[in-house]
């Protein structure tokens, strides 16, 4: 197998071209930008989701085979009925078009996720934001960079912040009453509104907000949404885990990643855990 940092330059190369395409679909320049809304599992899909899946999966194989590597995509993968677990400890897990709802409503808050997991923790992701011409990326131990065409530099998250001053970064449309109640309850009360999760990422270790939580209601967030981003963001210096402290956990054979997930720069980050746990609990009770 091929070492990290030559497959990361492969997945590099991968996130700018894919994100050419979902650019070349959201500007109307693609051969047909006819962009046809459908729905699978009630999340709208379009032509440019398929094209980019299809683009991102190619390029991987055609570079690093199937015997190696397994690959599970939003766009291609199905409920596990009948399908064995993958055979091999390293999986991509992409999504090619994270934010969808986002990408059709012209927000510009959309982003490819392209993630490397061995047994069930990210080793190498890559987060490309295409309307900010920007693509991030991270090893495992390696530290967070940030490249545009032509310069490339490494981030931190933010720090120093009384916790009352956090900014936390919210979804426009992922929104149910617990998180609701939770949101109003919190220390922080600072929010800015950014679609998809790579973006959100993005902005916190842009240093542009701190906090981000994911509560999944009658669905959840999958392996695809959350996969690359928490690389980024742990590698700038934050943690991403569930209210509990416990790590996530992908490819486990359930691509739902159900609970309370929260996102931080990493100073108050077990104090927020914990505040999240107890305001839920209120809203339980209430």
């Amino acid at each position: 197998m091929k070492d990290l940092q030559e497959i990361l330059a492969i997945a590099r190369e991968v996130g700018w071209g894919a994100a050419d395409i979902l650019r070349s679909y959201y500007h109307g320049t693609a051969k047909d930008p006819n962009l046809e809304v459908q729905y699978k599992r009630n999340e709208p899909v379009t032509v440019a989701d398929v094209a980019v899946s299809q683009y991102i999966l190619q390029r991987l194989q055609a570079a690093l085979g199937n015997e190696d590597f397994a690959y599970i995509s939003e766009e291609t993968y199905e409920s596990p009925s009948g399908i064995p677990y993958p055979s091999t400890p390293w999986v991509w897990i992409i999504d090619p078009l994270d934010g969808t709802r986002d990408f059709i409503e012209k927000t510009g808050d959309y982003a490819v996720h392209i993630a490397l997991v061995n047994q069930t923790r990210p080793v190498l992701a890559v987060v490309a934001v295409p309307e900010a011409q920007k693509l991030y990326y991270a090893i495992k131990g390696g530290g967070t960079f940030v490249e545009t065409r032509d310069q490339c530099v490494t981030l931190q998250v933010s720090s120093g912040k009384r916790v009352e001053d956090l900014t936390l970064v919210v979804s426009r449309s992922h929104r149910n009453q617990p998180l609701d109640y939770l949101l109003q309850n919190l220390l922080c009360q600072n929010q800015k509104s950014v679609g998809s999760v790579g973006c959100k990422i993005a902005t916190i270790v842009e240093k542009q907000a701190d906090i981000y939580i994911s509560l999944s209601g009658k669905s959840a967030p999958k392996d695809w949404d959350m996969a690359a981003p928490e690389l980024i963001l742990t590698e700038a210096g934050g943690k991403f885990t569930h209210f509990d402290g416990t790590p996530l956990q992908y490819n486990t054979g359930d691509i739902n990643q159900w609970g309370g997930l929260l996102a931080s720069n990493g100073e108050y980050h077990e104090l927020l855990c914990q505040e999240a746990e107890r305001i839920l609990a209120q809203f339980e009770h209430s």
